[in-house]
Protein backbone atom coordinates (compact mmCIF):
# COMPACT_ATOMS: atom_id res chain seq x y z
CA UNK A 1 0.00 0.00 0.00
CA UNK A 2 1.14 3.69 -0.74
CA UNK A 3 2.11 5.82 2.63
CA UNK A 4 -0.48 8.72 3.03
CA UNK A 5 2.48 10.87 1.64
CA UNK A 6 2.33 9.65 -1.44
CA UNK A 7 -1.68 10.74 -1.71
CA UNK A 8 -1.12 13.90 0.16
CA UNK A 9 -1.40 16.37 -2.84
CA UNK A 10 -5.04 14.85 -3.15
CA UNK A 11 -7.60 16.85 -1.29
CA UNK A 12 -9.33 15.10 1.37
CA UNK A 13 -9.86 14.39 5.36
CA UNK A 14 -9.06 12.02 8.25
CA UNK A 15 -11.97 12.29 9.87
CA UNK A 16 -11.95 10.72 13.52
CA UNK A 17 -8.86 8.73 15.10
CA UNK A 18 -8.83 5.08 14.07
CA UNK A 19 -12.32 4.89 12.02
CA UNK A 20 -11.58 7.88 9.80
CA UNK A 21 -15.28 8.91 8.21
CA UNK A 22 -16.36 5.29 8.15
CA UNK A 23 -19.14 6.03 10.51
CA UNK A 24 -19.99 9.13 8.43
CA UNK A 25 -20.50 6.96 5.22
CA UNK A 26 -22.23 4.45 6.78
CA UNK A 27 -24.81 6.81 8.25
CA UNK A 28 -25.48 8.78 5.07
CA UNK A 29 -22.94 7.50 1.91
CA UNK A 30 -24.63 10.25 -0.53
CA UNK A 31 -24.99 13.01 1.72
CA UNK A 32 -20.99 12.19 2.53
CA UNK A 33 -20.19 12.23 -1.15
CA UNK A 34 -22.10 15.52 -2.16
CA UNK A 35 -20.79 17.24 0.79
CA UNK A 36 -16.62 15.78 -0.49
CA UNK A 37 -17.03 16.89 -4.13
CA UNK A 38 -18.65 20.72 -3.25
CA UNK A 39 -15.37 20.94 -0.55
CA UNK A 40 -12.70 19.13 -2.55
CA UNK A 41 -14.25 18.57 -6.15
CA UNK A 42 -13.99 15.08 -8.36
CA UNK A 43 -10.70 13.84 -6.74
CA UNK A 44 -10.67 13.52 -3.23
CA UNK A 45 -9.20 11.07 -0.31
CA UNK A 46 -10.75 9.99 2.60
CA UNK A 47 -10.00 7.61 5.56
CA UNK A 48 -12.58 5.27 6.12
CA UNK A 49 -13.10 1.43 6.35
CA UNK A 50 -8.79 1.03 7.76
CA UNK A 51 -7.45 2.37 4.85
CA UNK A 52 -6.89 5.48 2.96
CA UNK A 53 -9.56 5.64 -0.20
CA UNK A 54 -9.09 7.65 -3.05
CA UNK A 55 -12.83 8.39 -4.79
CA UNK A 56 -13.12 9.47 -8.52
CA UNK A 57 -16.18 11.05 -9.07
CA UNK A 58 -17.98 11.75 -12.38
CA UNK A 59 -18.56 9.48 -15.73
CA UNK A 60 -15.36 10.50 -17.35
CA UNK A 61 -14.23 8.78 -14.25
CA UNK A 62 -16.64 6.07 -14.42
CA UNK A 63 -15.31 5.52 -18.12
CA UNK A 64 -11.38 5.20 -17.15
CA UNK A 65 -12.19 2.70 -13.86
CA UNK A 66 -15.12 0.78 -15.86
CA UNK A 67 -13.41 0.52 -19.61
CA UNK A 68 -9.84 -0.26 -18.51
CA UNK A 69 -7.88 0.31 -21.38
CA UNK A 70 -4.39 0.20 -20.01
CA UNK A 71 -5.18 -2.23 -17.51
CA UNK A 72 -4.96 0.10 -14.75
CA UNK A 73 -7.20 -1.17 -12.25
CA UNK A 74 -7.92 -4.41 -10.32
CA UNK A 75 -11.43 -5.64 -9.72
CA UNK A 76 -9.98 -8.36 -7.87
CA UNK A 77 -7.92 -6.57 -5.38
CA UNK A 78 -11.10 -3.96 -5.26
CA UNK A 79 -13.53 -6.67 -3.94
CA UNK A 80 -11.68 -8.97 -2.62
CA UNK A 81 -11.41 -7.45 1.04
CA UNK A 82 -15.62 -7.41 0.92
CA UNK A 83 -15.95 -10.83 -0.73
CA UNK A 84 -13.09 -13.37 -0.72
CA UNK A 85 -13.84 -14.99 2.41
CA UNK A 86 -17.88 -16.00 1.29
CA UNK A 87 -17.50 -15.74 -2.81
CA UNK A 88 -14.08 -16.27 -3.53
CA UNK A 89 -13.05 -16.32 -7.51
CA UNK A 90 -16.84 -15.18 -8.89
CA UNK A 91 -16.16 -13.36 -12.10
CA UNK A 92 -16.08 -9.99 -10.34
CA UNK A 93 -13.59 -10.80 -8.82
CA UNK A 94 -11.04 -11.85 -11.79
CA UNK A 95 -8.78 -9.50 -14.21
CA UNK A 96 -7.89 -9.22 -17.43
CA UNK A 97 -6.95 -12.86 -19.77
CA UNK A 98 -8.73 -15.38 -16.55
CA UNK A 99 -11.63 -12.96 -16.47
CA UNK A 100 -12.29 -13.07 -20.19
CA UNK A 101 -11.43 -17.11 -20.68
CA UNK A 102 -14.07 -17.44 -18.10
CA UNK A 103 -15.77 -15.13 -19.26
CA UNK A 104 -16.60 -16.69 -22.34
CA UNK A 105 -16.96 -19.39 -21.38
CA UNK A 106 -19.93 -18.79 -18.92
CA UNK A 107 -21.75 -17.11 -21.77
CA UNK A 108 -23.18 -19.62 -23.22
CA UNK A 109 -25.74 -19.99 -20.30
CA UNK A 110 -27.24 -16.27 -21.91
CA UNK A 111 -27.49 -17.52 -25.08
CA UNK A 112 -31.09 -17.61 -26.96
CA UNK A 113 -31.90 -21.33 -26.27
CA UNK A 114 -31.36 -20.81 -22.51
CA UNK A 115 -32.75 -17.43 -21.88
CA UNK A 116 -35.88 -19.00 -23.54
CA UNK A 117 -35.70 -21.85 -21.32
CA UNK A 118 -35.55 -19.02 -18.14
CA UNK A 119 -38.39 -17.53 -19.40
CA UNK A 120 -40.74 -20.58 -19.21
CA UNK A 121 -39.68 -20.81 -15.81
CA UNK A 122 -39.60 -17.23 -14.71
CA UNK A 123 -43.07 -17.14 -15.54
CA UNK A 124 -44.58 -20.25 -14.27
CA UNK A 125 -42.57 -19.34 -10.98
CA UNK A 126 -43.65 -15.61 -10.91
CA UNK A 127 -47.35 -16.60 -11.74
CA UNK A 128 -47.80 -18.59 -9.08
CA UNK A 129 -46.07 -16.56 -6.33
CA UNK A 130 -47.64 -13.59 -7.88
CA UNK A 131 -51.25 -15.00 -7.76
CA UNK A 132 -50.68 -15.33 -3.72
CA UNK A 133 -50.24 -11.26 -3.43
CA UNK A 134 -53.42 -9.55 -2.60
CA UNK A 135 -54.03 -6.68 -0.34
CA UNK A 136 -51.76 -5.45 1.99
CA UNK A 137 -48.03 -6.42 2.11
CA UNK A 138 -44.33 -5.83 2.79
CA UNK A 139 -43.06 -5.93 -0.91
CA UNK A 140 -39.19 -6.44 -0.27
CA UNK A 141 -39.52 -9.95 1.75
CA UNK A 142 -41.46 -10.97 -0.25
CA UNK A 143 -39.50 -10.78 -3.73
CA UNK A 144 -36.67 -11.47 -1.85
CA UNK A 145 -38.00 -14.74 -0.93
CA UNK A 146 -39.36 -15.39 -4.63
CA UNK A 147 -35.90 -14.44 -6.19
CA UNK A 148 -34.50 -16.83 -4.22
CA UNK A 149 -37.26 -19.87 -4.92
CA UNK A 150 -36.54 -18.24 -8.53
CA UNK A 151 -33.21 -19.22 -8.24
CA UNK A 152 -33.74 -22.65 -7.03
CA UNK A 153 -35.86 -22.96 -10.41
CA UNK A 154 -34.27 -21.41 -13.08
CA UNK A 155 -30.28 -21.29 -11.77
CA UNK A 156 -30.48 -24.64 -10.10
CA UNK A 157 -32.98 -26.95 -11.92
CA UNK A 158 -34.21 -28.12 -8.77
CA UNK A 159 -38.24 -27.82 -7.63
CA UNK A 160 -38.95 -25.86 -4.73
CA UNK A 161 -38.74 -27.28 -1.36
CA UNK A 162 -37.01 -28.76 1.94
CA UNK A 163 -33.76 -28.98 -0.80
CA UNK A 164 -34.53 -25.18 -1.64
CA UNK A 165 -35.47 -24.37 1.63
CA UNK A 166 -31.65 -25.27 2.75
CA UNK A 167 -30.13 -24.01 -0.14
CA UNK A 168 -31.84 -20.62 0.72
CA UNK A 169 -31.12 -20.56 3.98
CA UNK A 170 -27.37 -21.30 3.86
CA UNK A 171 -27.15 -18.66 0.57
CA UNK A 172 -28.70 -15.88 2.82
CA UNK A 173 -26.21 -16.81 5.41
CA UNK A 174 -23.66 -15.84 2.93
CA UNK A 175 -25.08 -12.90 1.59
CA UNK A 176 -25.51 -11.25 5.37
CA UNK A 177 -21.85 -12.38 6.07
CA UNK A 178 -20.47 -10.49 3.20
CA UNK A 179 -21.28 -7.36 4.86
CA UNK A 180 -20.97 -8.45 8.54
CA UNK A 181 -18.74 -5.76 10.78
CA UNK A 182 -16.81 -8.73 12.47
CA UNK A 183 -14.86 -9.89 9.77
CA UNK A 184 -13.44 -13.20 10.94
CA UNK A 185 -16.12 -16.33 11.79
CA UNK A 186 -15.76 -16.19 15.43
CA UNK A 187 -18.68 -18.61 17.00
CA UNK A 188 -22.27 -17.27 17.34
CA UNK A 189 -21.28 -14.15 14.22
CA UNK A 190 -22.66 -13.68 11.07
CA UNK A 191 -19.48 -14.59 9.61
CA UNK A 192 -19.51 -17.94 11.16
CA UNK A 193 -22.72 -18.67 10.10
CA UNK A 194 -21.85 -17.55 6.56
CA UNK A 195 -18.83 -19.39 6.15
CA UNK A 196 -20.65 -22.61 7.65
CA UNK A 197 -23.33 -21.74 4.72
CA UNK A 198 -20.46 -21.32 2.25
CA UNK A 199 -19.21 -25.15 3.46
CA UNK A 200 -22.69 -26.29 2.70
CA UNK A 201 -22.91 -24.59 -0.59
CA UNK A 202 -19.33 -25.62 -2.06
CA UNK A 203 -20.55 -29.62 -1.01
CA UNK A 204 -23.71 -29.42 -2.54
CA UNK A 205 -22.50 -27.41 -5.49
CA UNK A 206 -19.70 -29.90 -6.19
CA UNK A 207 -21.43 -33.03 -6.08
CA UNK A 208 -24.19 -31.57 -8.17
CA UNK A 209 -21.87 -30.36 -11.24
CA UNK A 210 -19.92 -34.34 -11.33
CA UNK A 211 -23.47 -35.38 -11.41
CA UNK A 212 -24.67 -32.87 -13.98
CA UNK A 213 -21.23 -34.02 -15.94
CA UNK A 214 -22.34 -37.70 -15.72
CA UNK A 215 -25.76 -36.75 -16.99
CA UNK A 216 -25.02 -34.44 -19.91
CA UNK A 217 -26.75 -31.52 -17.77
CA UNK A 218 -29.68 -29.28 -18.70
CA UNK A 219 -31.14 -26.18 -19.72
CA UNK A 220 -31.00 -24.66 -16.07
CA UNK A 221 -28.21 -22.27 -15.62
CA UNK A 222 -26.04 -24.16 -13.50
CA UNK A 223 -26.13 -27.06 -15.70
CA UNK A 224 -24.68 -24.86 -18.57
CA UNK A 225 -22.12 -23.86 -16.45
CA UNK A 226 -21.31 -27.32 -15.17
CA UNK A 227 -20.58 -28.12 -18.95
CA UNK A 228 -19.16 -24.92 -20.12
CA UNK A 229 -15.96 -25.14 -21.84
CA UNK A 230 -13.21 -23.11 -22.38
CA UNK A 231 -11.57 -21.93 -25.78
CA UNK A 232 -9.19 -25.37 -25.77
CA UNK A 233 -12.21 -27.41 -25.35
CA UNK A 234 -11.50 -27.98 -21.69
CA UNK A 235 -14.11 -27.99 -19.23
CA UNK A 236 -13.94 -25.81 -16.50
CA UNK A 237 -12.75 -26.99 -13.03
CA UNK A 238 -15.12 -28.15 -10.74
CA UNK A 239 -14.46 -25.62 -7.99
CA UNK A 240 -14.45 -23.06 -10.74
CA UNK A 241 -17.97 -23.74 -11.45
CA UNK A 242 -19.03 -23.62 -8.11
CA UNK A 243 -17.36 -20.69 -6.86
CA UNK A 244 -18.38 -19.20 -10.36
CA UNK A 245 -22.43 -20.39 -9.55
CA UNK A 246 -22.39 -19.04 -5.97
CA UNK A 247 -20.96 -16.11 -7.06
CA UNK A 248 -23.65 -15.33 -9.71
CA UNK A 249 -26.52 -16.56 -7.79
CA UNK A 250 -25.54 -13.68 -4.68
CA UNK A 251 -24.89 -10.56 -7.51
CA UNK A 252 -28.65 -11.97 -9.01
CA UNK A 253 -30.33 -12.07 -5.91
CA UNK A 254 -29.22 -8.99 -4.06
CA UNK A 255 -29.37 -6.49 -7.07
CA UNK A 256 -32.89 -8.00 -8.74
CA UNK A 257 -34.12 -7.86 -5.05
CA UNK A 258 -33.42 -4.29 -4.51
CA UNK A 259 -34.02 -2.88 -8.00
CA UNK A 260 -37.35 -5.25 -7.98
CA UNK A 261 -38.65 -3.05 -4.78
CA UNK A 262 -37.24 0.44 -6.27
CA UNK A 263 -39.61 -0.22 -9.15
CA UNK A 264 -42.32 -0.98 -7.03
CA UNK A 265 -42.05 1.97 -4.73
CA UNK A 266 -41.52 4.43 -7.80
CA UNK A 267 -44.29 2.69 -9.95
CA UNK A 268 -46.58 3.70 -6.23
CA UNK A 269 -45.02 6.95 -6.10
CA UNK A 270 -46.17 7.89 -9.77
CA UNK A 271 -49.45 5.85 -10.81
CA UNK A 272 -49.40 7.83 -14.50
CA UNK A 273 -46.45 5.27 -15.04
CA UNK A 274 -47.77 2.38 -14.06
CA UNK A 275 -51.22 3.05 -15.87
CA UNK A 276 -48.99 3.45 -19.15
CA UNK A 277 -46.78 0.45 -18.56
CA UNK A 278 -49.89 -1.79 -17.74
CA UNK A 279 -51.28 -0.31 -21.31
CA UNK A 280 -48.31 -1.78 -23.11
CA UNK A 281 -48.11 -4.92 -21.03
CA UNK A 282 -51.88 -5.43 -21.95
CA UNK A 283 -51.32 -4.57 -25.82
CA UNK A 284 -48.53 -7.28 -26.07
CA UNK A 285 -49.69 -9.83 -24.04
CA UNK A 286 -53.55 -9.18 -25.30
CA UNK A 287 -54.42 -9.13 -21.21
CA UNK A 288 -55.68 -11.76 -18.38
CA UNK A 289 -57.92 -14.53 -20.88
CA UNK A 290 -61.27 -15.19 -20.06
CA UNK A 291 -60.80 -16.66 -16.83
CA UNK A 292 -58.76 -13.43 -15.64
CA UNK A 293 -55.45 -15.20 -15.30
CA UNK A 294 -52.75 -12.64 -16.84
CA UNK A 295 -51.41 -14.00 -20.05
CA UNK A 296 -47.52 -14.96 -19.68
CA UNK A 297 -45.00 -12.76 -21.29
CA UNK A 298 -43.33 -14.63 -24.02
CA UNK A 299 -39.61 -14.93 -24.70
CA UNK A 300 -40.30 -13.47 -28.03
CA UNK A 301 -41.92 -10.53 -27.08
CA UNK A 302 -39.36 -9.39 -24.69
CA UNK A 303 -38.17 -6.47 -26.89
CA UNK A 304 -41.41 -5.11 -27.24
CA UNK A 305 -42.18 -3.87 -23.78
CA UNK A 306 -40.21 -0.72 -24.77
CA UNK A 307 -41.96 1.61 -22.27
CA UNK A 308 -41.51 -0.96 -19.56
CA UNK A 309 -37.54 -1.03 -20.21
CA UNK A 310 -37.49 2.67 -19.96
CA UNK A 311 -39.08 3.03 -16.93
CA UNK A 312 -36.77 0.75 -15.07
CA UNK A 313 -33.90 2.47 -16.38
CA UNK A 314 -35.01 5.61 -14.73
CA UNK A 315 -35.29 3.23 -11.73
CA UNK A 316 -31.69 2.42 -12.06
CA UNK A 317 -30.60 6.12 -12.33
CA UNK A 318 -32.71 7.14 -9.44
CA UNK A 319 -31.64 4.00 -7.25
CA UNK A 320 -28.82 1.98 -8.70
CA UNK A 321 -28.45 -1.57 -6.52
CA UNK A 322 -24.63 -0.65 -6.50
CA UNK A 323 -24.26 2.42 -5.69
CA UNK A 324 -20.10 2.59 -5.74
CA UNK A 325 -17.80 0.03 -7.03
CA UNK A 326 -14.22 -0.52 -5.70
CA UNK A 327 -11.08 -0.97 -7.54
CA UNK A 328 -7.36 -0.72 -6.77
CA UNK A 329 -4.47 1.08 -9.04
CA UNK A 330 -1.76 -1.30 -9.99
CA UNK A 331 -0.14 1.00 -12.12
CA UNK A 332 0.49 4.46 -11.14
CA UNK A 333 -1.79 7.45 -13.50
CA UNK A 334 -3.29 10.50 -13.65
CA UNK A 335 -6.82 11.69 -13.40
CA UNK A 336 -8.40 15.39 -12.70
CA UNK A 337 -4.41 16.76 -12.36
CA UNK A 338 -3.78 14.28 -9.72
CA UNK A 339 -1.23 11.82 -9.67
CA UNK A 340 -2.36 8.25 -8.05
CA UNK A 341 -0.12 5.80 -7.01
CA UNK A 342 0.38 2.29 -7.36
CA UNK A 343 -1.21 0.57 -4.97
CA UNK A 344 -4.12 2.92 -4.24
CA UNK A 345 -7.53 1.57 -3.46
CA UNK A 346 -9.71 3.84 -5.60
CA UNK A 347 -14.09 3.93 -5.82
CA UNK A 348 -16.05 5.33 -8.46
CA UNK A 349 -19.42 6.24 -6.89
CA UNK A 350 -22.17 5.68 -9.59
CA UNK A 351 -25.07 7.14 -7.15
CA UNK A 352 -23.41 10.33 -7.59
CA UNK A 353 -23.04 10.73 -11.12
CA UNK A 354 -26.12 9.37 -11.85
CA UNK A 355 -27.86 12.38 -10.00
CA UNK A 356 -25.66 15.01 -10.94
CA UNK A 357 -26.93 18.30 -12.93
CA UNK A 358 -23.76 18.14 -15.32
CA UNK A 359 -25.40 15.18 -17.10
CA UNK A 360 -29.28 14.74 -16.08
CA UNK A 361 -31.56 17.62 -16.46
CA UNK A 362 -33.73 18.53 -12.89
CA UNK A 363 -31.70 14.59 -11.66
CA UNK A 364 -33.81 14.03 -8.71
CA UNK A 365 -37.17 14.09 -11.08
CA UNK A 366 -38.35 10.29 -12.00
CA UNK A 367 -38.67 10.65 -15.87
CA UNK A 368 -38.17 7.32 -17.36
CA UNK A 369 -38.03 9.43 -21.53
CA UNK A 370 -34.98 10.83 -20.22
CA UNK A 371 -34.32 7.04 -22.17
CA UNK A 372 -35.70 7.15 -25.65
CA UNK A 373 -33.01 6.42 -28.30
CA UNK A 374 -32.27 10.45 -28.94
CA UNK A 375 -31.16 11.24 -25.78
CA UNK A 376 -29.26 8.20 -24.34
CA UNK A 377 -26.97 8.46 -28.42
CA UNK A 378 -26.62 12.54 -26.81
CA UNK A 379 -25.49 11.43 -23.05
CA UNK A 380 -22.00 10.72 -21.77
CA UNK A 381 -21.63 6.49 -22.54
CA UNK A 382 -20.89 6.34 -18.71
CA UNK A 383 -23.03 8.55 -17.17
CA UNK A 384 -25.68 5.83 -16.75
CA UNK A 385 -23.80 2.67 -15.33
CA UNK A 386 -25.75 0.38 -13.17
CA UNK A 387 -24.59 -2.98 -14.53
CA UNK A 388 -20.90 -1.58 -14.55
CA UNK A 389 -19.16 -1.05 -18.08
CA UNK A 390 -16.70 -2.64 -20.08
CA UNK A 391 -15.13 -5.96 -19.69
CA UNK A 392 -17.07 -6.37 -16.26
CA UNK A 393 -20.42 -5.04 -17.74
CA UNK A 394 -22.46 -7.46 -15.68
CA UNK A 395 -23.14 -10.80 -17.53
CA UNK A 396 -26.47 -11.36 -16.24
CA UNK A 397 -27.87 -7.67 -17.44
CA UNK A 398 -30.12 -9.52 -20.07
CA UNK A 399 -31.48 -11.94 -17.24
CA UNK A 400 -32.04 -9.04 -14.84
CA UNK A 401 -34.18 -7.24 -17.65
CA UNK A 402 -36.42 -10.52 -18.40
CA UNK A 403 -37.12 -11.13 -15.32
CA UNK A 404 -38.26 -7.69 -14.41
CA UNK A 405 -40.64 -7.22 -17.34
CA UNK A 406 -42.01 -10.75 -16.65
CA UNK A 407 -42.36 -10.24 -12.81
CA UNK A 408 -44.19 -6.62 -14.16
CA UNK A 409 -46.49 -8.30 -16.47
CA UNK A 410 -47.89 -10.18 -14.30
CA UNK A 411 -48.00 -7.78 -11.33
CA UNK A 412 -49.82 -5.27 -13.59
CA UNK A 413 -52.32 -7.47 -15.18
CA UNK A 414 -53.32 -8.60 -11.78
CA UNK A 415 -53.16 -5.57 -9.30
CA UNK A 416 -52.71 -1.56 -9.45
CA UNK A 417 -49.72 -1.01 -6.63
CA UNK A 418 -50.65 1.75 -4.24
CA UNK A 419 -48.93 3.14 -1.10
CA UNK A 420 -51.10 5.19 1.57
CA UNK A 421 -50.70 8.99 1.18
CA UNK A 422 -47.74 10.43 2.23
CA UNK A 423 -45.64 7.41 2.81
CA UNK A 424 -42.30 8.12 2.65
CA UNK A 425 -39.73 5.17 3.85
CA UNK A 426 -36.62 5.74 5.00
CA UNK A 427 -34.11 3.79 2.76
CA UNK A 428 -30.61 1.91 3.88
CA UNK A 429 -28.46 3.42 1.27
CA UNK A 430 -25.78 0.80 1.40
CA UNK A 431 -24.11 -1.42 0.30
CA UNK A 432 -27.24 -2.66 -1.40
CA UNK A 433 -30.24 0.05 -1.11
CA UNK A 434 -33.41 -1.42 0.04
CA UNK A 435 -36.64 0.07 2.48
CA UNK A 436 -35.98 -0.45 6.06
CA UNK A 437 -39.49 -0.62 6.84
CA UNK A 438 -39.66 -3.67 3.55
CA UNK A 439 -42.39 -1.35 1.61
CA UNK A 440 -45.65 -1.73 2.76
CA UNK A 441 -47.74 -1.16 -0.33
CA UNK A 442 -51.19 -2.91 -1.12
CA UNK A 443 -51.54 -4.81 -3.97
CA UNK A 444 -55.57 -3.91 -5.39
CA UNK A 445 -56.99 -6.43 -7.14
CA UNK A 446 -58.34 -4.66 -11.07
Amino acid sequence: MPDVADIAHIPGEKGWPIVGHTFTQLRDPHAFTRRMVETYGKVYRVHSFGGWNVALIGAEANELVLFNKDKIFSSEQGWGPVLDQLFPRGLMLMDFDHHRIDRRALSIAFKPGPMRHYAGALNSGIAREVAKWDGTMLFQPAIKQLTLDLAADSFLGIPWGPEADKINEAFVDMVQASVAPVRKPLPFTKMKKGVDGRAFMVDFLTRETNRRRAEGGGQDMFSQFATATREDGSLLPVDQVVDHMSFLMMAAHDTITSSATSMIHKLAQYPEWQEKMREEIFAVTGGPDGSGTPRNLEYDDLGKLELTEMVFKETLRSIPPVPSMPRRALKTFEFGGYRIPAGQHVGINIHYTHHSEEYWDDPFAFDPMRFTPELVKARHKYAWVPFGGGAHMCLGLHFAYMQIKVLMTHLLQRYRIVESEGYDPEWQAWPIPQPKDGLKIELKTL
